[in-house]
């Protein structure tokens, strides 16, 4: 029989060997999952088809693994965080529990970065990007003096184009306002340098 000590010191928040740690501590959390899962870090995601009642039932079941290996582990779900997203057209739209609790649903959700939303619409990800991207390009009208190209194109390159760069292989622009609202973007920095016409890539 195991006995529990106290741990008497800890490992540097940001460490990567707390990382590694916590991802060791966590590797047999899907044992047993029906359903698809997916860990990265401290977040873990189930999803499922549910074409029928054994699909919200075979989510409830995970849903109750989970709950029981964090209780034999020590562990807590934060489940003012958890949040079921519903997609597809004609979804029943089931309500389900982690523990004793009801997980309250959401039309989008933020998964690394990326806004998704029920109907997989990228609008409102590519309008994010661009508000900030905007930011970054009043930042830099404000603060840097010169507008010649050396010094402009590393700035746009360094800290407007990871904005409208992140994730787009899954958020692609879908519609051509939002691909015009990008290009919008990148329009004003070329307009940032003197004499420019070609645009910034």
């Amino acid at each position: 029989m195991s006995k529990w000590r106290t741990v008497m010191n800890g490992i540097p928040q940001g460490s990567v060997l707390g990382l590694a740690l916590f991802n060791i501590f966590v590797v047999n959390m899907d044992s047993g999952i029906e359903c698809t899962h997916s860990k990265f870090a401290n977040d873990t995601k189930l999803c499922g088809a549910v074409n029928m009642l054994e699909g919200r039932d075979a989510i409830q079941r995970d849903l109750d693994r989970l709950e029981r290996w964090a209780r034999a582990n020590h562990m807590k779900f934060n489940k003012a965080k958890c949040k079921v997203l519903h997609m597809g057209r004609r979804n029943p739209k089931h309500s389900y529990r982690l523990g004793k609790e009801w997980i309250e649903s959401s039309p989008e959700e933020k998964d690394l970065g990326v806004l998704i939303d029920e109907k997989l619409n990228m609008s409102r990800q590519c309008a994010l990007a661009a508000q900030k991207a905007n930011c970054v390009l009043r930042c830099i009208k404000r603060g840097v003096t010169s507008r010649s190209r050396e010094v402009i194109l590393p700035l746009y390159s360094a800290l407007m184009r990871p904005h409208l760069d992140y994730c787009v292989q899954l958020w692609g622009p879908q519609y051509r306002r939002d691909t015009e609202l990008l290009e919008r973007v990148q329009r004003r920095a070329t307009k940032l340098i003197r004499g420019a016409g070609a645009p910034l890539l």
